[in-house]
């Protein structure tokens, strides 16, 4: 099993067909009141003390004026294939994470988290909740972390967060938003349950990135990197210019404090003769360097919630 590479796609690598099933999204509902839960075995971890964690079952209802389709990422091959030989990924979205995540903070949420693959970098927090939509991964989080009580996991997914307004200090999205096929209905979601002033961590894949400036320059590809239209290079993936982010973010209420390049070095002849390490204790500072610039694939940024 192969994945496409980045030069023939997109700036974000496409994960195997069998990985990824297409499922139904609802747009967001309306924010619950803290403190209550519903029961439903998917959020039932309010005994830990997170406001809001449940909706009412009308709340979930679709509408059908506003579905979204994301990709569930069901099954673990996505954790035992795709990441089997990606050290060098992994560690570069670690770097990039570590140098805008705030250190210490009361409640984070990461959305997106699969099957905790970054959990182990909020150790600053008291409490943290990983967040999915794949029954899967959300199982195997669950067992993982089973004996954290500071760690919950929830099956949802970014546009119908479970939670009410101003839950939380920080919130971390990384390797997701080149699914989202309407991002404002994310963003503003991630607004209404970041607190004012809270932090946004967002990674996304950059449409204009080096090697495609370089080959749109010589003619080998029909499309322009610095229009600032999304291109979708696969169903439900989507590579989005940085200037195009920002003016999304800014729309539901943020503003972006930092950006880095990630991933510089993402090139099968590098990751498979040089040691990950090696690569990353060069790219961490060009990460931030290179961040105006953004040549990389992918693309970190630190927003603040301004109202």
């Amino acid at each position: 099993m192969t994945s496409v590479d980045s030069t023939a796609a997109g700036a974000r690598e496409v994960v195997p067909a069998e990985v990824v099933a297409p499922a139904e999204a609802t747009a967001p509902a309306e924010a619950t009141a803290p403190a209550e839960a519903t029961g439903d075995a998917g959020s039932s971890a309010d005994e830990r003390g997170m406001p809001g964690a449940g909706r009412s079952p009308s709340a979930t209802e679709p509408d059908s004026d506003s579905e979204h389709i994301i990709p569930l990422y069901e099954g673990l091959a996505y954790r035992d294939v795709f990441w089997a030989d990606r050290t060098y990924e992994d560690l570069a979205d670690r770097a990039a994470l570590r140098a805008l995540l705030p250190a210490r903070g009361r409640r984070l949420l990461e959305v997106g988290a699969g099957y905790g693959r970054l959990a182990d970098e909020y150790g600053g927090y008291e409490e943290v909740v990983l967040l999915d939509p794949a029954e899967s991964f959300v199982r195997v989080a669950r067992e993982q972390f089973r004996d954290r009580p500071t760690v919950r996991v929830v099956e949802a997914d970014a546009y119908g967060l479970p939670f009410a307004e101003a839950t939380f200090d920080t919130l971390v999205c990384v390797r997701v938003v080149h699914h989202f096929d309407d991002p404002v209905v994310a963003f503003a979601e991630f607004a209404r349950v970041l607190r004012p002033g809270g932090v946004l961590v967002l990674e996304f894949a950059n449409k204009r990135h080096l090697l495609a400036m370089a080959r749109y320059t010589l003619g080998r590809q029909d499309w322009s990197p610095y229009k600032l239209e999304p291109r979708q290079y696969q169903p439900m993936h989507f590579d989005r210019h940085p200037a195009e982010v920002a003016r999304l973010l800014a729309r539901c209420g943020f503003g972006i404090e930092r950006q880095l390049a990630a991933s510089l070095f993402r090139a099968p002849l590098l990751s498979r003769h040089l040691p990950a390490r090696w690569l990353v204790a060069v790219e961490r500072p060009l990460q931030r360097l290179w961040g105006p610039v953004t040549p990389g694939p992918s693309v970190y940024v630190r927003a603040r919630k301004l109202r």
